[in-house]
């Protein structure tokens, strides 16, 4: 009887203590696949290597000419005799060419968090990194959908491999403002 009451005590204590016990096992571990981002809250790392060339071109030919003449009609009697056979001509050309060219570079590692899962499986993503030097702050922003399967195993993903991506470089400080024109430059310009 003794026996039997020990193993009905020692029972339930191991019951009691293994339903408060924590275990180290994790049962959603995955220990021979690789741990993409997949869920809201996932980090993937964006290596940004952004470089667009753009050359934009447009040539403009405009002639104009027009020919007035006048004639008094009564052979002098009118005021306007010395003016009797007068004849206005008129001519006007103009040409041109413009060009524009335009190049950036981009290049950053940045960090971005997973915001949405779509029903696809796959992921919008967002991130921002500011980074100030001397009296200049520049900022990058990132927003775009990628595909798990595009990140690889030290979960990283380039800027190349996302879909409908907003990348942004913005910067502030002292040469942000040098490089933007004063106040009358800007109207001159706008009337101009």
């Amino acid at each position: 009887m003794k026996k039997l009451l020990l193993i009905a005590l020692s029972l339930v204590i191991s019951l009691s203590v293994s339903s408060y016990g924590a275990s180290l096992w994790d049962d959603n571990a995955n220990w021979f696949g690789d741990a993409r981002p997949g869920r809201v809250g996932d980090l993937v790392t964006v290596l940004v290597n952004e470089r667009t060339d753009a050359k934009d071109e447009a040539t403009m030919d405009i002639s104009k000419s027009s020919s007035n003449s006048v004639n008094d009609g009564n052979n002098g009697t009118s005021i306007l005799s010395f003016l009797r056979g007068l004849t206005f001509s008129t001519a006007n050309g103009s040409a041109g060419d413009g060009s524009v060219e335009r190049k950036h570079h981009a290049t950053a590692t940045l960090a971005c968090i997973v915001t949405e899962v779509l029903p696809n499986g796959n992921l919008v993503i967002e991130g921002t990194r500011d980074v100030r030097t001397s009296d200049e702050m520049l900022q990058f922003q990132l927003v775009g959908v990628i595909r798990p399967q595009d990140v690889n195993a030290d979960n990283q993903i380039s800027s190349r491999l996302i879909a409908n991506a907003e990348i942004a470089v913005k910067g502030r400080g002292v040469i942000s403002r040098t490089q933007k024109p004063g106040v009358i430059t800007q109207i001159l310009q706008a009337v101009f």
